[in-house]
């Protein structure tokens, strides 16, 4: 048995066959062919069976996403019979000798450098398409197969860290838990594993070997230890852990339709954080009073184009309809720092978390921002929508974004478009400047939002991924619960309400003190709604 000690990062047991997460190292060589005849024969063997994997994503994600997110893989399908796209890798083995992989390579950096230099957007985001379709069959000619996780039984991922791109495609059926080398409390790994409810270990290192990939192992996310090849000991005692933690979840499902009230009867909001439509059911399941936060960034990471109006619409009406007459708060997009999109097409900078990301971009590309607010407003005559937007440090800011949002109106109203006229509409604080002028910003807001992962990284001048600086990242920090104070006690003071939507919302330790605050709303992952309900109940 093999022990790895790293840093828990969500409770739980897990145990099962390791899956290592692959990632695409494609390396095209050029091989000079004798029979051209033979190896186009090979290319139309291996385009047939990229559209079967293209028609199995396209069924998949129907069931999962719904017919909008799932029409990129009919357009896929597509470009792979097209006839331009087939002629130009049929003529390039015949006329220079080579191997198919080659030809497909070549034809996809040529017809990729056509799209990117047309001037219509929609074409050019055609660019990222036929990348992405010529590297699945490159996979396929070459025998690799598909990059990221090829298990036909739930497992536990290992990986030596996942990016928000990989996150959002996996198939969370097939995820038991996650192991990574790198990572901090605040990665993405991390935050989609509290979402989902399964235990997760970070910071592994690279004694997480490659080599461990169909091993058994367990992950014991109380104490943040990894054990490979458990002896029979090891596996009793954890299974035995694994039943504990069943019957402690079992009687917090008794507080279920149980209001979240304090003995002395302060009551407070409890929301759920989610990150795409699919976690809806999660919110149901865990008696969420509805969405405090939806990352609608995660619809744009997924995409390999910009996500068009009816996509974003059919998801944000969905989740609106799921929610029946809930509150569900979508953020704006969330691009930049951590989160990059290649289509955005965002110059390489110093100090990203520092840079051009959130409401910079939507204020500066505001055809982005409209797109996205069109399909918001129009959702918002479906359920109970309210808006907020990230990133803000001046109250100039939310009068540019209360302009925006008046022209969308003013376009949905001349289009004949019902919307909800008055949707709510919030900022995130998560910058000390926000904090320090939260009096005026209150004044121009229906509520605020606060991120603490960011506003702890920007009060403490601390980069939250950068894992060596974990010992100084302290969100218990005075410093940062003196900034949440005097934000609430700004809202308030405008008769406005405050919520906490960053990983602090669910620290159990913190939640009397923010009932002392008086903080209206905890927005957290599903898996805490019932833990924090049970703390708030035994709170005086």
């Amino acid at each position: 048995m093999i022990t790895l000690k790293g840093k828990s990062v969500f409770g739980g047991v897990a145990i099962g066959k390791i899956a290592f997460y692959k990632r695409k190292e494609q390396q095209i060589k050029r091989i000079h062919v004798e029979d051209t005849q033979a190896e186009i024969k090979r290319f139309e063997e291996a385009k047939a069976e990229a559209i079967e994997q293209l028609k199995g994503l396209h069924e998949k994600a129907l069931a999962n996403v719904g017919e909008a997110n799932a029409m990129i893989f009919e357009i896929h399908q597509m470009m792979l019979e097209d006839l331009d796209y087939n002629e130009s890798i049929h003529n390039i083995i015949t006329t220079q000798e080579v191997n198919a992989e080659y030809a497909v390579g070549t034809t996809a950096d040529n017809f990729a450098a056509m799209f990117a230099a047309m001037d219509d957007a929609y074409m050019q985001g055609r660019a990222a398409d036929v990348k992405d379709v010529s590297e699945r069959l490159v996979a396929v000619l070459s025998g690799e197969g598909e990059g990221g996780l090829h298990t036909d039984e739930p497992a536990i991922i290992a990986a030596d860290d996942l990016v928000p791109s990989e996150t959002v495609q996996l198939d969370k059926s097939k995820v038991l838990g996650f192991a990574t080398m790198y990572g901090s409390s605040n990665s993405h790994t991390a935050i989609l594993a509290r979402t989902m409810s399964i235990p997760a270990v970070i910071g592994l290192g690279e004694e997480l070997s490659p080599n461990f990939d169909g091993k058994m192992a367990i992950i014991d996310g109380f104490s943040g230890c990894v054990y490979v090849d458990p002896d029979e000991e090891t596996m009793k005692a954890m299974k035995e852990k694994q039943e504990e933690d069943r019957k402690q979840k079992e009687l917090l499902n008794e507080l279920k339709g149980k209001e979240n009230v304090t003995k002395s009867g302060q009551k407070i909001n409890l929301y759920a954080n989610i990150g795409s439509i699919s976690d809806i059911g999660l919110v149901l399941k865990n008696d969420a009073g509805g969405v405090g936060l939806f990352r609608s960034e995660f619809l744009y990471l997924e995409n390999d184009t910009f996500p068009t109006e009816e996509q974003q619409f059919s998801v944000y009406k969905k989740a609106a309809e799921s929610m029946a007459g809930k509150k569900v708060i979508i953020r704006t997009l969330d691009i930049g720092a951590d989160k990059q999109v290649d289509y955005f097409e965002l110059e390489k900078e110093e100090n990203p978390a520092l840079g051009y990301r959130a409401i910079r971009i939507c204020l500066t590309r505001p055809e982005i921002f409209k797109t996205q607010l069109r399909a918001l407003y129009r959702a918002s005559a479906f359920g109970q929508i309210a808006i907020m937007f990230p990133m803000i440090t001046s109250v100039w800011e939310v009068k540019k974004i209360k302009e925006i949002v008046e022209e969308v109106k003013k376009e949905l109203r001349e289009e004949g478009i019902t919307f909800c006229e008055d949707v709510e509409m919030g900022i995130m604080i998560e910058t000390p400047a926000a904090v320090m002028v939260s009096r005026d910003l209150a004044k121009e807001v229906d509520f605020f939002s606060i991120g603490t992962n960011d506003l702890t990284q920007y009060t403490l001048a601390i980069d939250r991924q950068n894992l060596k600086l974990d010992p100084f990242y302290d969100p218990h920090h005075p410093a940062v619960l003196e900034m949440i104070r005097i934000a609430a006690e700004s809202a308030h003071a405008e008769g406005k309400w405050i919520g906490i939507c960053g990983e602090l919302g669910a620290d159990l330790e913190l939640t009397e003190t923010f009932l002392k605050m008086g903080i209206d709303e905890l927005s957290v992952s599903p898996s805490m709604i019932l833990p924090i309900r049970k703390k708030i109940r035994e709170t005086e």
